[in-house]
């Protein structure tokens, strides 16, 4: 029971991330980049800087958290810095792709390397036991992503230019792919950030803090150091495309809409960490399901964005078989959710 509580609120977080992109329609006047940086402030820095301090238990502080195990601060935030490239080539892959077949490819490969690597690393023998488990439902996970993926190429396939730039302003089917595949690759540094961030999860245990909460500390970091990578690529394209005077040269209106929907969209991002901070934590008596909470998120993120894309039209004058492709392929992923619980 308590797995399928924690699969609920992981499934409650995907779902905010998934739909973290559509307020990006409600701004207005703004270039990407200028958008990108502002909804980095919330996304990044504010909201899990206010999920962090729920781990502060009475008579500690952030500080005594964060402190923990040596240098495994900044082991997280260089892992952070590189997540932080697969950050911004991820919304880039949206850019060139659209929210469903851009976020199926990233987080497809992030999904894959983001499970198996750190379970690698810990020893876990693949072939045999949970191991094999593991294996075979991110290869279910894998293997639903591919189908999706090939739905998508049959959609660019049998859409006009036209269709496609009216679906997807920068449209872009080679670039958006390659793009996509280094996002997933860099996006997996994530996983292996909060596995290098277990000291001050556990110190923040040891000072009282709840089991809900005490990974937050660790996802702050590993945000900060993306927000650094984002930061410093922003302004630089503010800088290049004279678009640093964004911020503050609209009409306060205008100011106002563009900052609630940036915020918005942090926290609809956010909550996709949030979500699995708490929900890992009713999953602590099964192993195996602890391990494969990085694959439910991705593949949970994948199923909610191709909804999304279909509400936002992206699917729009494809042949029925592509359509039930698309719908084969969420299948597939929804049953690597369900196969590791099965066994």
């Amino acid at each position: 029971m308590n797995t399928i509580i924690g699969l609920f609120i992981v499934a409650i977080g995907s779902f905010g991330q998934s739909s973290s992109y559509v307020p990006i329609k409600k701004v207005k006047s703004w270039s990407w980049e200028s958008f990108w940086l502002v909804q980095g402030i919330f996304a990044w820095i504010f909201f899990p800087f206010l999920g962090a301090l729920l781990a502060v238990s009475a008579g500690s502080s952030l500080w005594d958290i964060l402190s923990a195990g040596g240098g495994s601060a900044y082991k997280v935030i260089g892992f952070g810095v590189l997540w932080g490239v697969g950050g911004l080539t991820f919304g880039l892959s949206m850019r060139y792709l659209g929210v469903a077949l851009g976020q199926s490819i990233s987080l497809g490969t992030c999904s894959a390397l983001g499970t198996l690597i750190p379970a690698i690393i810990k020893g876990k023998d693949l072939f045999s036991g949970e191991g094999l488990v593991l294996l075979i439902g991110v290869s279910i996970a894998i293997a639903g992503i591919a189908v999706i993926g090939y739905a998508g190429a049959l959609r660019a396939k049998n859409m006009t230019e036209e269709e496609k730039k009216a679906a997807i302003k920068d449209f872009a089917l080679t670039k958006g792919l390659l793009v996509a595949l280094l996002a997933g690759v860099m996006s997996a540094c994530f996983a292996f950030g909060l596995e290098a961030g277990k000291p001050i999860q556990d110190m923040a245990l040891s000072l009282g803090s709840s089991d809900l909460f005490a990974l937050n500390p660790v996802i702050m970091l590993v945000t900060f150091g993306g927000f650094l990578t984002n930061a410093i690529y922003c302004l630089m394209q503010n800088i290049k495309n004279k678009s640093i005077g964004d911020y503050f040269g609209v009409p306060g209106p205008v100011l106002a809409n563009n900052l609630f929907f940036c915020a918005l969209a942090g926290v609809l991002w956010y909550s996709q960490f949030f979500g699995l901070s708490m929900g890992k934590s009713f999953m602590i008596d099964s192993p195996i399901m602890l391990a494969f909470s990085w694959s439910v998120l991705m593949t949970l993120n994948v199923t909610f964005s191709n909804l999304w894309g279909i509400i936002l039209k992206e699917w729009k004058g494809c042949k029925t078989k592509t359509i039930n492709i698309l719908i084969l392929g969420m299948l597939i992923l929804i049953f690597s959710l369900i196969y590791p619980n099965l066994q």
